[in-house]
């Protein structure tokens, strides 16, 4: 078993003061993934179901509200952005103006066709991932957006491997790899991943 407390295989750690608005009572990283896994599973279904279109999800009320239904019944900050550095990620106070111009770019995107469907909902998640506006969470986070984005433009929502990326796995490998090899400007390697 895991403590909840450090990062590891590509995990944000979280500070003592995030560490201490964990609502339930758990002792691990293993249990927090339970619980978590749940909470999300409810907000996926609200994400489909929700009428937002496509380009109204690049919003900062969207990319908040669907964080908070992900992890409202986890964490007391779901759906505030970070106040702290971390090991990933832009510096914090920057979080806010780096998120206006991803969400104009993929408004742009989408109404002028710049990209396939699935190569703008993976550029979303990518510059998300980079971001990573929220203290936890923001891969899934990041990979839920890029699903909602793909079903409401028509298609199927994304594979990401056909496994779970939380825990440290092989597939988890080839996704953060994927990730970083965008990070370096090619984003082939993170498509093809997201629908293998």
């Amino acid at each position: 078993m895991t403590p909840l407390a450090g990062a590891s295989g590509g995990n944000t750690p979280l500070s003592q003061e995030e560490l201490a608005d964990l609502i339930p009572n758990l002792a691990t990283k293993e249990e927090l993934n339970e619980w978590e896994r749940e909470n999300i599973l409810r907000a996926r279904e609200w994400a489909i179901r929700d009428r937002t279109a496509a380009p109204d999800i690049a919003s900062d009320d969207y990319v908040r509200k669907l964080h908070a239904k992900m992890f409202d019944q986890t964490w007391k900050w779901a759906g505030e952005y970070r106040r702290s550095e971390k090991n990933i990620g832009i510096p914090f106070h920057e979080i806010r103006e780096q998120l206006m111009s991803l969400f104009g770019d993929v408004r742009y995107w989408i109404e002028n066709d710049s990209y396939r469907a699935d190569e703008i909902a993976v550029r979303f998640h990518h510059r998300l991932v980079f971001i990573h506006p929220f203290p936890n969470g923001n891969g899934r986070h990041a990979r839920l957006i890029a699903d909602v984005v793909a079903i409401k433009s028509g298609h199927a929502s994304f594979s990401w491997g056909s496994a779970s990326l939380v825990k440290e796995s092989e597939a988890r490998a080839r996704y953060l790899d994927a990730v970083r090899a965008a990070d370096r400007g090619d984003i082939q390697l993170l498509l093809k991943f997201a629908r293998s």
